[in-house]
Order: C-alpha cells, then sequence, then structure tokens
C-alpha cells in the first residue's frame, strides 16, 4: 500500500518461560514488525531447554511468517541459582509441548550474527534474556554490534532491589561478564530495568480478555499462564503475574509509553555480594560518559492494554 510505514525488522534473543511465550506471541502477530529470528540463550532453563521452548512456542503460535530460530550454547561459566521455580521444570508451566526434531541447528550466535550483517542499520535486536549470545557475537566481530540500529535490554535494577541477589536482577547475573562487554561497547542501547519491569501486574481480571482457546494464541496462553499465577501466589505472595518479556518488547513497539533518561551503566562482574549488580553513576560531577538511554517509568495502564489488545489482534 502506498505510503504504508514498512514493519520494523526485529530479532529477538530470549530464555523462554511463561513471560517469554507471551512477548512472542505478541510479536509474531504484530503487524508493525517482522521478526527475522528467535534465538534461544540460556537462563532460567538449560540451553537444551530453552531452545526447545523456542521452537515449541512458535510451533504452538503457528504465525504467518515464521522467523530463523537460534540454538542455545550453554555459557562458559552459570551460576546454580535462577528463578526457574516460577515457571516449572522446563520453564513452559510443565506444559509438556512436543516439538518436532530439527535435522541441523544453527547455533544462535551465528543466526545473530548472519542477522545484523544482513540488515546492519534496520535492525532492532530485544534481548529478554542473560547476554550471552550478544557478547560472543562481539567477540566473533567487535565492530559488528555498533551496526545494530538500536540494542533493547531487559534487566538490571536502577534504583530497586534486584530479584535473584539483594542487588542483582537475574540477567545481568547470570553472565555478569557477557553484560558488561555489551554495555560497554558501542551499540545504541536503551535498558528496561526491575524498577520499570515490576510495575506492571496482571491479575486475574485480565485473563478474561485473553483470546478463547479455540486459537492458538488463546490456547497456548490459557495452557501456561494458570502455573504462572499458581506460582506467583506460592513463591512471592502476589495475586497476579509480571510479564517481564512483554513489558520490555513495548519499549520497542511503544515506547511512548516509557521515559528514559540518559546514564552512565556498568555491571559489576567480581564482588563476593554484589555480583552482576548494575552500577550508574548517579554523580553530579563525574567523568563517565552516558552509555545508555534508561526506562526509569512506565505508564502502567497502557502497557496492560497494549499487551492486552496486542494478544486480542493475534487471532485475526
Amino acid at each position: 500500500m502506498v505510503g504504508q510505514t514498512p514493519a520494523r525488522k526485529i530479532a529477538i534473543d530470549i530464555d523462554p518461560c511463561i513471560d517469554g511465550a507471551v512477548a512472542l506471541a505478541l510479536a509474531l502477530f504484530d503487524p508493525t514488525l517482522e521478526v527475522l529470528a528467535v534465538t534461544a540463550v540460556a537462563g532460567n532453563v538449560s540451553a537444551e531447554q530453552a531452545t526447545r521452548n523456542v521452537q515449541a512456542i512458535i510451533e504452538q503460535l503457528d504465525p504467518p511468517r515464521w522467523p530463523r530460530v537460534g540454538a542455545a550454547v550453554e555459557p562458559d561459566e552459570a551460576p546454580a541459582a535462577t528463578l526457574g521455580f516460577l515457571y516449572g521444570a522446563d520453564g513452559l508451566g510443565n506444559a509438556g509441548f512436543q516439538v518436532a526434531e530439527l535435522h541441523q541447528r544453527h547455533p544462535s550466535e551465528k543466526v545473530l550474527t548472519d542477522t545484523i550483517r544482513t540488515t546492519a542499520e534496520q535492525l532492532t535486536l530485544l534481548t529478554l534474556g542473560p547476554l550471552t549470545n550478544v557478547a560472543r557475537c562481539l567477540r566473533r566481530d567487535p565492530a559488528l554490534i555498533g551496526q545494530v540500529g538500536q540494542l533493547v535490554i531487559a534487566g538490571g535494577t536502577y534504583a530497586v532491589p534486584g530479584d535473584i541477589m539483594p542487588t542483582a536482577e537475574f540477567n545481568m547475573y547470570f553472565d555478569a561478564p557477557a553484560a558488561r562487554e555489551v554495555l560497554r561497547s558501542r551499540a545504541t542501547k536503551t535498558i528496561v530495568p526491575l524498577d520499570v519491569l515490576n510495575k506492571p501486574v496482571f491479575d486475574f481480571g485480565h485473563l478474561e480478555r485473553l483470546p478463547e482457546a479455540e486459537f492458538r494464541v488463546g490456547a497456548l496462553l490459557r495452557k501456561v499462564l494458570p502455573f504462572a499465577f499458581r506460582s506467583y501466589r506460592q513463591q512471592l505472595g502476589l495475586e497476579g503475574v509480571r510479564l517481564h518479556d512483554a513489558v520490555a518488547l513495548l519499549a520497542v513497539t511503544h515506547p511512548e509509553l516509557f521515559t528514559t533518561q540518559q546514564a552512565a551503566v556498568d555491571v559489576e562482574t567480581a564482588g563476593e555480594l554484589t555480583a552482576g549488580q548494575t552500577v550508574f553513576d548517579r554523580r553530579h560531577v563525574s567523568s563517565a560518559a552516558a552509555n545508555a538511554d534508561v526506562a526509569t517509568d512506565v505508564n502502567v495502564s497502557g502497557v496492560i492494554d497494549a499487551i492486552l489488545t496486542g494478544l486480542e489482534r493475534a487471532v485475526g
């Protein structure tokens, strides 16, 4: 159509659990996005399980256009602590989805590298898990990440406590050396920290707006989301769930709902009590140069409505 805005090219790097399923359901059916690749990374689930989960979610959703899938490889070192207890042994509420066996799997870092090279500044790269794959792309070609149009990172904390450790958010903690490499890179970065990701809470009433089970999106989400509601209540004492990955996706599709400011940020890699902590230089006088935009606030009702509207649209 003449005058129609072209879809934004995006690659999504993810350790897919239940909130990741919601984010992928939104992204794969969003007419404003062209999802070129979905690459798995180890995090709350193992590399093998993350790869299976990406494949399972895409197969269950059967979107109009299938993205390339990247297979996760375990990081060089991984901490034992995870938040996987919220999502079941398989990360998807023990749903037991079966997947087709692929004859050939391409590592996530290769898929990401190929995607960046073929799209360059047209690409938005959204990371919803640890930054292992992005750091490996940097090691392959240090100049590569600077070619990405925008890098949006879900993770870190700005002024609130951590989730996996008192001072650290899980994605940064799980592979802190990788996070440091990426944050110190030349990429144009936006960070969406826990301060913002935790604000929207989805309650039982919002389940009524999900697509019916006769639709693929509804069938998937109605199968996995009840597990998350039970876990959040039993483990965290919350009468609702936080969909971090879906909120971070909206920082790409609905940036007007977020308040951001420039900041200088790094990640602690060696602290006995602070490993994985994102350190923001807030001094009035500092020689540290701003290296990222950081989301500091969000329109909560706007985000919740945008997510529910996007899921309703996904059945069309």
